[in-house]
């Protein structure tokens, strides 16, 4: 008897299952520092990346991107199935001459296939089991085997299901903050709104979407993988934009309390921190700052184009006979400054461990919004012109 073997495919199959458990089943994140997923993920994001660095053109890189999530989700599981098989076929190994094929000879390759034709219920029955130790081996590999393939059915929509909830906030965050979001765009749309409570309500249902982000994410790891329907969006962009906009609404902007933007900014610096972690990225402290001094003027200036009044528009030296009292107007940019510590060097790792770009504060370009384009639009400008007068809807 091969006892070894058994001892091997018993710890094999230990190691898959509790790595199956913490990754599909349990709902919190495992700080444990060797785990076959996550072994499995650093290693094939690696290689997928490297791959994805020789396609030049942003977009097809992006598509490339993209399949990772779905791709290695399936892989995985593929991955567990077959080393459950080699456990249990290396465990049956270890016990002896326990199964028969006619008058051929077992081989190991014959008892891979017994516990791949076992694991997945097949029941072919040319290799049967002939001692009770390798009936009852077989029987919990059966059992295992449709648990397992229970467990990927119920899986996929659950974590489809997550992904389309959390696609639903950022594909209304297009119309309110652009495409790519920024949080001048944001709050620039939203200048001319006198009512408080109508920020408020968008605030909060950022905190709940931020929080919802941060349970399905360390619950579902693999998330962070998945990619938004359009490549100037992510998940990381609409948490970077309500970090960048609940910040400037706590440093001071003219007529809207900061009351709910910091409740919103506490979750979303909350997920982002925690997430940072899931992926283990990696912090540098190299990383340029966002939102250079010499661009505070500028985004002064488009706000306050679009209603916007920052209470700290007009930057002073802080000197008693000018009537300003020293340390009120100095002050603000450098809390803009402590509130953008504590997330951006979050952000900033988060976006290069996915390769996501994280938005600007100000847009420097004049793009339409997704919303706003469309495969026909320049069909039908042309039909118009050739038209002038006639009803876009009898154009076509």
């Amino acid at each position: 008897m091969h006892w070894w073997a058994s001892i091997a495919g018993i710890v094999l199959i230990y190691l898959i299952l509790i790595d199956a458990f913490e990754t599909v089943v349990l709902p919190r994140k495992i700080r444990r520092s060797f785990r076959i997923a996550s072994l499995f993920y650093k290693k094939t994001w690696r290689f997928w990346t490297s791959a994805g660095a020789h396609i030049k053109v942003a977009n097809r890189r992006e598509n490339f991107l993209a399949y990772y999530g779905p791709l290695s989700l399936i892989v995985l599981l593929g991955f567990w199935a077959a080393g459950l098989i080699f456990g249990f076929a290396c465990v049956q190994y270890g016990l002896g001459e326990h199964v028969s094929l006619g008058n051929e000879k077992i081989t190991f390759g014959k008892l891979v296939y017994l516990s791949g034709e076992t694991f997945f219920t097949l029941g072919y029955g040319d290799i049967t089991p002939n001692n009770p130790a390798a009936r009852a081996l077989a029987v919990m590999e059966s059992g295992l085997g449709f648990a397992f393939l229970g467990l990927v059915v119920g899986y996929l929509p659950v974590i489809y299901g997550a992904f389309a909830t959390r696609e639903v906030e950022i594909s209304l965050l297009d119309a309110r903050a652009g495409s790519p979001p920024s949080a001048a765009e944001f709050l620039g749309r939203l200048g001319c709104c006198p009512d408080q409570t109508v920020l408020d309500n968008i605030f909060r249902d950022w905190e709940r979407w931020c929080a919802d982000l941060l349970a399905s994410h360390i619950s579902y790891p693999v998330l962070v993988f998945f990619r938004s329907q359009h490549g100037n969006q992510s998940w990381l962009g609409a948490l970077a934009t309500m970090l960048d906009v609940t910040s400037l609404i706590m440093t001071g902007v003219e007529g809207i309390h900061p009351d709910q933007a910091k409740l919103t900014f506490a979750m979303a610096r909350h997920a982002a921190v925690d997430l940072a972690q899931v992926v283990g990225a990696q912090y540098s402290p190299h990383d340029e700052g966002r939102l250079p001094a010499s661009e505070l003027s500028r985004l002064r200036t488009d706000l306050a184009r679009n209603g916007v009044t920052l209470k700290f528009a007009q930057p002073a030296i802080p000197d008693s006979s000018l009537g300003i009292a020293v340390g009120e107007s100095a002050a603000e940019p450098e809390r803009l400054t402590e509130l953008r510590a504590l997330y951006e060097p979050y952000l900033h790792s988060l976006s290069r461990r996915l390769l996501m770009t994280l938005p600007p504060w100000i847009r420097t370009d004049h793009k339409k919004d997704n919303w706003q384009g469309g495969p026909w639009d320049r069909a039908i400008q042309a039909r118009a012109l050739e038209h002038p007068g006639r009803p876009i809807d009898d154009h076509f």
